[in-house]
């Protein structure tokens, strides 16, 4: 099953933070917390015009789960 993200129309990104969240809710409750903690850092980006900086934006905001 090669791609199966790809089947269900979401993007790698998106495909990669579904397994993440599974990952961390299948772990023990001490280590959970530690990989939430983690989890709360984020990706923030951008978009430049005209030499200046546009609103900065969370990646994770955007992308539903």
């Amino acid at each position: 099953m090669a791609f199966a993200w790809r089947a269900a129309n979401v993007s790698y990104v998106q495909y990669s933070q579904i397994c993440a969240k599974a990952v961390r809710n299948a772990l023990k409750t001490e280590q959970r917390l530690v990989a939430q903690k983690r989890d709360e850092q984020g990706l923030k980006y951008a978009k430049w015009a005209n030499g200046k900086q546009g609103e900065l934006k969370n990646v994770a905001a955007e992308t539903p789960i």
